[in-house]
């Protein structure tokens, strides 16, 4: 419950209108983190197309299934809303091949952890308040941020690490129910937009993944209630049953396991030692073949890998050139800069670079690179 809530790090005078964690979900809304999620790729660049996904519709689907979930599961709706909208503020720009390059080129100086950058935003790198850096979220909305994928072990991540170390994120247990919701969330959001997304880019047909398990089943109820309907609502209709497949059974399975567990508070909830919001052991089955299926047919496309390899370049080149040459970078850095280390300095940059959009990043190797820019365009060009 809001009351019951641990408080923030920075003690606030509490909202008469908002509960604590409205503020949480408030203030990442009003983030500049999150106002760039919607120049950052999904799966597919920004630029390549309109209807496309980016990191902030992905973010506000995992948003509304969240808060759908919670809701029939008389969880906290804000809170899991909160971490589902903050879930995804780490990311760099061109999704996970912008981090996997990040995280290479960072290797001497502890890596680069999406996950783990998110809080790095929210406790530190969002300064607009004048008492605190960072959001000043409450402990809850941290530690479902920290651990939404369940406890955290062994090396931590280093801006992890250095959040743990001024507020106790109970690392080793599993984290509230609305966080697990949350994480939940974002499997069922990505695997049924991903379908949505291939599909319009012809990456495959409504035939290939009919023979998917779920979809096809999905597509056959469709058919026999509306014989002759236009493809695209055809589509649509089928794919809409396909979500409400996962949410259902993440629901019914939840309401099962809460009960079986005797779990009357969070603290039950942590201290269960497996998470209570999971996939039916036959629907995860069926979900690995699907996601098999989008590995190799959309994330492993020869059209997306070669995007992919366009732009590691990108992050590639951006790196040392501000690593070597940090006073290019904006005045708001370069009071933290004066001061950096070498390793300071390296995870400055990396948190410079994590912060770019996709259309940022392309524009600044265009401006610093201009000759490699043209000759990556004219091959990506030649290549489709």
């Amino acid at each position: 419950m809001p009351d019951r809530s641990r408080g923030r790090q920075i003690p606030e005078e509490e909202s008469s209108f908002r509960s604590p964690y409205q503020r949480d979900r408030d203030r990442i809304i009003h983030a500049s983190a999150f106002r760039r999620l919607k120049h950052k790729t999904q799966v597919f660049v920004e630029h390549e197309g309109d209807n496309y996904r980016t990191r902030l519709t992905h973010s506000i689907e995992v948003g509304q299934v969240a808060r759908t979930i919670a809701g029939a599961l008389r969880l906290n709706q804000e809170l899991t809303e909160a971490v589902a909208l903050a879930h995804d503020l780490g990311h760099t720009p061109f999704g996970h091949t912008g981090e996997d390059a990040l995280h290479a080129l960072m290797a001497p100086y502890g890596g680069f952890d999406h996950n783990a950058q998110a809080i790095r935003i929210v406790t530190s790198l969002e300064r607009h308040y004048a008492e605190f850096d960072g959001l000043n979220l409450t402990w809850e909305t941290l530690e479902a941020i920290a651990k939404h994928n369940g406890p955290v072990v062994g090396d931590l991540p280093w801006a992890l690490a250095e959040c743990n170390a001024a507020v106790d994120l109970e690392l080793h247990t599993h984290a509230s129910a609305e966080a697990q919701v949350a994480a939940l969330a974002d499997d069922i959001a990505y695997n049924n937009h991903d379908l949505h997304d291939g599909l319009r880019a012809g990456l495959f047909t409504d035939a290939d993944i009919m023979e998917l398990p779920v979809i096809g089943a999905a597509y056959h109820a469709v058919d026999s209630r509306y014989p002759g309907l236009d493809g695209r609502r055809r589509r649509h209709e089928a794919l809409r049953r396909v979500f409400g497949v996962m949410v259902s059974d993440v629901i019914d399975g939840a309401r099962r396991r809460l009960a079986a567990s005797g779990a009357r508070s969070v603290e039950d909830v942590r201290s269960l030692g497996a998470p209570v919001v999971v996939f039916s052991d036959a629907l995860w089955s069926d979900l690995k073949e699907i996601r098999a299926f989008l590995f190799t047919r959309m994330y492993r496309a020869p059209s997306v890998m070669r995007k992919r390899a366009e732009v590691s370049k990108v992050v590639e080149a951006l790196f040392p050139h501000f690593l070597n040459h940090p006073e290019e970078m904006p005045a708001r850095w370069q009071g933290d800069i004066a001061a950096a280390g070498e390793t300071a300095l390296a995870r400055i940059v990396s948190d410079y670079i994590a912060g770019m959009t996709d259309r940022f990043a392309l524009q600044e190797h265009r401006r610093l690179f201009p000759a490699e820019a043209a000759a990556a365009a004219a091959d990506l060009q030649a290549g489709q």
